[in-house]
């Protein structure tokens, strides 16, 4: 159930994070206002003159509260201990690891000198 939860909030997360530069890039800075006074088209608009300043900011606010929401719930969700395994391999023991094999002799029977190894 977890991986779910984390999966569906970072799902929200990245798309309220593409949704706020999406926002922000729309938006105009504050030098356009004065082309605004001087009828630069902006009364025309969809929301009014000061319509879509206004919706645009405050939905802007609201998707980075939501965007704020999902870090710390990923941060939360991330930082939970892993309770049982999910699956039969997580359940199986590891495997023993055995000792080191015996080095191998030499044609001669004496130990594992690397002089005895090469053939003769």
């Amino acid at each position: 159930m977890g991986g779910y939860l984390f999966s569906i909030v970072l799902t929200v997360h990245v798309l309220v994070g593409v949704g706020v530069i999406g926002l922000v890039l729309l938006q105009h800075g504050k030098g356009a206002d004065a082309g605004a006074a001087f009828g630069s088209g902006a009364s025309g608009s969809l929301f009014g003159a000061s319509g879509s300043a206004n919706f645009l900011s405050r939905t802007t606010a609201a998707l980075a509260t939501v965007f704020f929401i999902t870090s710390l719930s990923l941060s939360y969700l991330g930082s939970r201990a892993v309770s049982a395994p999910s699956n039969v391999m997580e359940r199986a023991a590891p495997a023993p690891v055995d000792a080191a094999p015996a080095p191998a002799k030499g044609a001669s029977g004496e130990g594992d000198s690397k002089l005895n190894a090469i053939p003769k």
